[in-house]
């Protein structure tokens, strides 16, 4: 097992993925009678390992229980059997199984006068004798039904139950299955949770529970619900493969022992481990929950390491899984990811962990949730602070200490004390106390939801709240509240979690997104979305990628590949990896994220990994999207790309391949890896060293040779030259071939890694291998034409063009568009998160500050436009002190000569302007952020706004609550519509209709919004609250007809590239049977052409194209060849032959008995078969020889 939850099997990285499977208990179900529809209950009774027991309820009103899956007694028969047998309590209920113990039991719940099931089943028993024990007679009875071959004595009879049911090594209900039954049973007061086995105890309320349901007095279990399925992890599931090898073991123990004479057995002779080890193993190597660690990114990793599966040995199997069995429940809320499951055909039966979600000690997901309190003890300090619920009265004077809603002083506090009231009714309030609770625990309580409101003493606001009961949700009042969930993202898993505008998406959407962001590539440059949700930072440091601290230090030594830090316990050394590759074939490349002599402290991130940046989950890029259809290259959700991503590397990934060669001792003699290759030039062999390895940093391309091995040939008879060579120059006359290692057809890259084993250092390789070599190849994949690329919405698309900057479309200010999604691709698929963080994402780009969004309680609509007014006067303020700026310049005459552009007027101006009104002037230059901000706030209060009323400054965010932000939003969305309206007046004003000239100070705020859209007609420039821009057409230069959605989007590079996928072929294998190309690019194969290609060039009549495909394009063996050749020579094509395929069809039908002749229209029969093929050999001799008879 690896540190980081992982298991490392024969040097590859492994998952073994815990298993979701049916809890060891007791289950009833319910089956209406077709006539009267009244319940007929059924039970089972699960071990854990051992024999299971069905009972059911007859339509003739008595109770059956099916042993073992084999044969049927009445209940009351096996009741009376158990009596026979110690079941290893003290107390038992039936002793010697009469009637009246029995009746006696049920007397109580078996009241129904029309149905007496007890009664019933004693009915359904032989007669017994009654001067012998009933106990012992039933036994008997029960043994031979069960046994009806074997001689039913007592003592077999006891020994069979006692197997079956009460030997531990036989029946285990496991801890859990106690403790579910007991849960189930009420048994806690009868059966200790140590007894594994079962008891009487348990079989009589089993029948109680039974009979109750046939009454209606009790319902049925739900098999789905999570309170009855529990999770097997990885030391369990080892568990059970150990106990198989063990056993083997056992028995190969006693047959040893039973052969040798008791002088010579030794302990070594004895014990034979490799049953163990075998099932070991066999586990970790071939069982279907230990699967090939997920490494594409580290939120790949994590999310494979929290996955749970009903699949597997002892669960359940796709083909047989239903409806119901996949379908989200109500008790997974918190549990599992109702979002994250496969796509295919496992959907429901693959699921995540969610976020808060644990296992506890019996395998139960528990959630936490916080406590609510309504009472408060009258003694209690904590009473102080809290508002009364209702007039808390003196009972000795009867007057009022509290009014309702009246918040408790500390001289309030003393007066309940001295009144002696015990309890004090307060406003409901949420505690600090976190439980963390089972789906059937949970069942029993109202869960109020994260997001309701609460007051500054944790009170609740609301009379009523939103809340949940079971699987019913409606309001409730606050007083009836028992827990609160303890944050919103609580009900999604960890890769959801990380969508922000999650509530914005469609549910089928928003499963792509999160099962996409675990296909992104680790980028060479990697950054975190500006548009975040607050779970980057926990999803990278759970990975295991990130390198963490082990305890609090200061580091004293960083270099590319090892970090030291020293503590109290003395050095630590921290190894990086470095261009490792991962499973999937991606670069794992650790980078140093801290500085000689930084103090750190336990868990903090040292080393960023592949896909983080600073120690945050980091799986694209931002880039600047436009909606936009353009040219129709965005058809069918394709994606438009800039240049500019393609230059700046800004997508482009590094992917390493192994590659591997074994030189083994053959038949022949031994594989020898060497420099010196038959038959190969200098220039092939350039880049081997003097053992015949590439170098490391040699760049290399398809064919070339990587290791050089030669193979000995088959040895012939040797003529006198070669028998005189051999003796001159011994072994190395002798004939090899080249087996080298070459680089497969469309791989490149650079060697980055080699690594020799040899039978002399290794003593695990394979038998029959020598030395093996393991060459690792790195390549740099650039964004290209048919790379697969989405964002976080599922919104997925394929490049279909790498577009010019220059002819992108631009905004007004010369800024290039990045990528142009299609704007169709919103509304039908449902994802609206995508728009909203588009917009948010603009805002904050402008702005200077990164969005921290969290799932379910992110910002809202109106907190969005706010940005985007905000953003809109930040960048109007610039614009107007640019000007201002040059006007200043020229007032003041200042040699305009020496100023290069913009930037260093507006520096000169707003360092005199701002300085004398107290900003810092040396921020001004370094921090664009702070001199944007610094420019705005004055500018508004020069247009007669009061900045503090529509900024605040970044360091008092923290503190600023809700309510505090929302006077500000409207106030920054009122100045931004006012001041955008008058511009445009001032700019455009005789263009305008006359409808749009108006005070814009005294005109209402919503016709203002109104009469906005009639200037955007006119101007092509939108308001800027509703997040699109006026954008000009790069190859035209023409503003497009509409305003268009920019903004930033995160974008992902998937791992379904391009350069994996596109393949040719000219000539390559074919199959042994059909003569046809094979098919696949692993096997270098062709296009299938198949019957609607066919069809396709039948419409056109192209017939001289479609023989051409089916036959020397595919299987007319002697006529491809000949066709080659005719190409080569520049001959003349000949005619095409008879396909093989048709050959193997006339083959097929004569097997079957069926007289098939193939006739040419010349009248000649087509042979086919060993005879054709001899007068085939037998023409080509003969054209051989020059047409020469031979007469010998």
């Amino acid at each position: 097992m690896t540190q980081v939850w992982g298991a490392n099997y024969y040097g590859t990285e492994r998952v073994v993925v815990s298993q979701l499977i049916r809890s060891p208990g007791a289950y009833f179900e319910i089956e209406e009678e077709r006539v009267t529809g009244r319940p007929l209950s059924m039970g089972k009774l699960i071990p854990d390992r051992g024999a299971w027991m069905e009972f059911e309820t007859r339509k003739t009103d008595y109770l059956t229980v099916k042993f073992n899956r084999k044969r049927t007694v009445p209940v009351t028969l096996f009741l009376r059997a158990m009596a026979a047998v110690d079941d290893g309590l003290d107390n038992p209920l039936i002793v010697d199984g009469t009637d009246e113990e029995l009746l006696a039991l049920f007397e109580d719940i078996d009241t129904n006068g029309e149905h007496l099931y007890i009664q019933g089943s004693i009915e359904q028993e032989p007669l017994w004798d009654v001067d012998k024990p009933i106990a012992e007679q039933a036994l008997i009875e029960f043994y031979k039904r069960m046994r009806p071959g074997d001689p039913p004595t007592l003592e077999n009879a006891v020994q069979y139950l006692h197997e079956q049911l009460f030997d531990s090594r036989r029946y285990d209900l496991a801890r859990v299955g106690r403790y579910k039954l007991n849960k189930r049973l009420n048994l806690q007061d009868s059966v200790p949770l140590e007894h594994r086995t079962i008891t009487q105890h348990d079989i009589v309320q089993l029948v109680r529970r039974m009979v109750l349901i046939n009454n209606g007095q009790e319902g049925a279990d739900d098999i789905d619900h999570l309170g009855n399925r529990r999770i097997k992890t990885v030391g369990e599931l080892l568990q059970a493969k150990l106990r198989v090898g063990l056993r083997r073991m056992e028995r190969v123990v006693r047959e040893r022992m039973s052969i040798r004479e008791s002088e010579n057995i030794t302990p070594i002779g004895l014990i034979n481990i490799r049953p163990v080890v075998a099932a070991i193993r066999e586990f970790f190597g071939s069982s279907q929950l230990s699967q090939f660690m997920e490494q594409a990114n580290p939120l790949a990793e994590l999310t494979h390491k929290r996955t749970l599966s009903a699949l597997g040995p002892g669960g359940l199997r796709r083909e047989r899984a239903g409806f119901e069995v996949r379908d989200v429940h109500h008790s997974h809320y918190g549990r599992i990811c109702p979002i994250e499951t496969p796509e295919g055909p496992n959907i429901g039966l693959i699921g995540r962990l969610a976020t808060y979600g644990r296992v506890n000690k019996y395998g139960f997901v528990e959630t936490p949730y916080r406590r609510v309190r309504n009472t408060i003890a009258g003694s209690s300090e904590a009473l102080v602070g809290h508002d009364a619920f209702r007039n808390i009265v003196d009972p000795n004077t009867g007057e009022i200490i509290v009014s309702a809603n009246e918040m408790i002083t500390e001289a309030h506090a003393q007066a309940i004390r001295e009144a002696g009231i015990d309890q004090v009714s307060v406003v409901p309030y949420v505690t600090d106390d976190v439980v963390y609770m089972s789906a059937d625990e949970e069942d029993h309580y109202t869960i109020a939801q994260a997001n309701a409101q609460l007051d500054g003493r944790n009170q609740f606001v609301d009379t009523r709240v939103s809340s949940r009961r079971n699987q019913n949700f409606r309001f409730t009042s606050v007083q009836r509240v028992d827990f609160m969930d303890v944050a919103p993202r609580q009900i999604v898993g960890v890769s959801a979690a990380l969508i922000p505008f999650l509530s914005h998406d469609d549910a089928n959407r928003a499963l792509m997104g999160s099962n996409m962001q675990r296909q992104a590539v680790p980028l060479l440059q990697p950054h975190v979305p500006i548009v975040s949700t607050g779970m980057e930072l926990q999803a990278a440091y759970n990975s295991g990628q990130v390198v963490l601290s082990k305890g609090d230090g200061e580091v004293v030594s960083v270099t590319g590949d090892q970090i030291m830090v020293v503590s109290d316990n003395g050095p630590q050394v921290y190894n990086l990896r470095k261009y490792n590759r991962s499973n999937q074939s991606t670069c794992i490349d650790q980078r140093p994220i801290v500085v000689k002599g930084q103090r750190v402290e336990k868990g903090t991130v040292l080393a960023d990994s592949s896909s983080t940046q600073y120690g945050e989950l980091a799986l694209g890029q931002d880039v600047l999207v436009a909606f936009l259809s353009w040219e129709g290259g965005n058809f069918e959700d394709a994606i438009l790309v800039s240049e500019r991503l393609v230059r700046n590397d800004l997508f482009t990934s590094v992917h390493i391949e192994k590659h591997e060669i074994e030189a083994r001792d053959t038949k022949l003699g031994p594989e020898e890896i060497t420099y010196d290759i038959p038959n190969v030039s200098e220039d092939a062999l350039k880049d081997l060293d003097e053992r015949g390895i590439i170098r490391i940093g040699a760049d290399v391309k398809e064919n070339d040779i990587l290791v050089g091995k030669i193979t000995p040939k088959g040895e012939k008879e040797l003529s006198p030259e070669e028998k005189l060579l051999r003796a001159i120059f011994g072994d190395k006359a002798r004939e090899v071939k080249d087996s080298s290692l070459r680089l497969p057809h469309g791989a490149r890259g650079k060697v980055v890694d080699v690594q020799v084993f040899d039978r002399q250092h290794d003593r695990d390789l394979p038998a029959g291998v020598e030395t093996m070599v393991r060459v690792s190849v790195a390549q740099r994949r650039k964004l290209s034409e048919g790379d697969k690329m989405a964002g976080r919405h599922g919104n997925k698309g394929v490049i279909s063009k790498v577009v010019p900057i220059e002819d992108m479309p631009h905004l007004a200010d010369g800024t290039p568009i990045d990528i142009i999604l299609s704007p169709l691709g919103v509304p039908g698929r449902m994802n609206i998160g995508q728009v909203l963080e588009t917009h948010l994402g603009w805002a904050a780009r402008r702005l200077g500050f990164r969005a921290v969004t969290p799932v379910f309680d992110g910002a809202s609509e109106r907190e969005i436009q706010s940005e985007l007014g905000r953003a809109w006067l930040v960048d109007r303020g610039w614009d107007v002190a640019t000007a201002w700026a040059w006007d200043w310049l020229n007032e003041i005459h200042y040699d305009l000569e020496l100023l290069k552009d913009d930037r260093e007027a507006r520096l000169l101006f707003i360092s005199s302007w701002l300085g004398d009104l107290g900003y810092d002037v040396s921020r001004l230059d370094v921090d664009a952020d702070y001199a944007r901000q610094s420019v705005a706030r004055e500018w508004v209060r020069s247009r007669g706004w009061d900045p503090d009323g529509i900024f605040i400054e970044p360091e008092a965010w923290p503190e600023t609550t809700k309510a505090q932000w929302e006077p500000l939003n409207d106030l920054a969305i009122e100045a931004c519509v006012r001041e955008w309206f008058q511009l445009a007046l001032e700019r455009h004003g005789n263009e305008l209709p006359k409808a749009v000239h108006v005070d814009t100070k005294a005109t209402d705020l919503d016709d203002l919004r109104v009469l906005a859209n009639q200037i955007t007609a006119v101007t092509h420039e939108p308001l800027p609250i509703l997040g699109k821009e006026k954008l000009v057409d790069g190859k035209t230069g023409r503003p497009f007809d509409q305003p268009v959605t920019v903004g930033i989007l995160h974008m992902l590079k998937l791992a379904h590239l391009v350069e994996d996928k596109v393949h040719a072929r000219s000539t390559g294998p074919y199959s042994l049977v059909t003569q046809q190309p094979l098919g696949g690019k692993a096997q270098f194969g062709g296009q299938r052409f198949g019957e609607m290609e066919v069809w396709a060039l039948e419409a056109y009549g192209a017939a001289h194209t479609l023989q051409e495909m089916l036959t020397v394009k595919s299987d007319d063996v002697q006529g491809r060849v000949k066709t080659y050749e005719s190409i080569v020579k520049n001959e003349r094509i000949e005619e095409p032959g008879v396909p093989a395929s048709f050959r193997v069809l006339v083959k097929e039908l004569q097997s079957l008995g069926l007289a098939v002749e193939a006739v040419t229209d010349s009248g000649d029969v087509i042979r086919f078969g060993k005879e054709d093929d001899k007068r085939r050999n037998s023409d080509n001799r003969r054209a051989w020889t020059g047409g020469m008879t031979d007469f010998r």
